[in-house]
């Protein structure tokens, strides 16, 4: 069993720097275009700090050197997303992020690693930080469905990278999978429900990915078929604008 978990708290490792690496395409695009558009800053923020507790959970448990690693590396690959989200935002979105910045990965980040250092020892320390970072891991899970509002608004995933969704999909399920079998509770449930919630956003994505005069078109395509509908009137049902070329 101990074999088994090194294996796959391996794999999870390499899926964990997926996740990490899986914006990269969005942060070239904010670079190339010198402006973040539409996309939000919370998931990288609340990334940044959950990187930072798991590293330090991972550092304080004895055995789980695997967490500390891969959660080190999220916190430098999390740190330049952020940098680049202040470099390059509107000036309402920059202020908002450096909020967001100061209060949770300063303030909160140095309240939990401060009160957990001086104020308790052994099991007791281990306990309570896994409990916060059992918490930020499902808002982290979570942080990503921050841009639902604006997929469903536009009716598009543009502003929803589909490749954070697929990876945080699966890092849930082979972390969920590595923390039962060391049986890590702290580490199993939030893994667990961002598996589920990675799945929600999955099909969030399926839903709004076929631009809204594709599905037009197949629709009327699929009644001219049964029948129901004439050829010529196939024309007429879509607008000028929703032409497909």
């Amino acid at each position: 069993m101990e074999g088994l978990s090194f294996y796959v708290g391996v794999i999870g490792n390499i899926i964990s720097v997926l996740v990490f690496l899986s914006p990269l395409g969005t942060f070239l695009r904010i670079v190339k275009n010198r402006s973040t558009e539409e996309f939000e800053s919370l998931p990288y923020v609340c990334t940044l700090l959950n990187s930072a507790l798991w590293t330090y959970y991972g550092i304080i448990k004895p055995g789980s050197y695997l967490v500390a690693t891969v959660n080190g590396f999220g916190v430098l690959v999390e740190a330049i997303y952020v940098v680049l989200f202040l470099i390059f935002a509107p000036a309402k979105m920059k202020a908002k992020t450096g909020i967001l910045l100061v209060t949770l990965d300063g303030g909160f980040l140095a309240a939990v690693i401060l009160g957990t250092h001086f104020a308790m020892h052994g099991d007791l320390r281990i306990d309570v930080l896994g409990f916060i970072c059992a918490g930020l891991n499902i808002v982290m899970y979570g942080s990503p469905l921050a841009a639902m509002k604006t997929v469903v608004t536009k009716k598009s995933v543009e502003y929803m990278p589909f490749f954070l969704s697929f990876f945080l999909f699966l890092n849930g399920g082979i972390w969920a999978f590595y923390a039962f079998l060391v049986g890590d509770y702290f580490l199993g449930v939030p893994n667990g429900i961002g598996f589920l919630l990675g799945t929600v956003q999955l099909v969030l994505y399926a839903i709004y990915r076929i631009p809204r005069a594709s599905w037009k078109k197949n629709i009327l395509e699929g009644m001219e078929e049964e029948g129901l509908i004439r050829h010529q009137h196939h024309q007429h049902l879509i607008s000028p604008s929703d032409r497909i070329e």
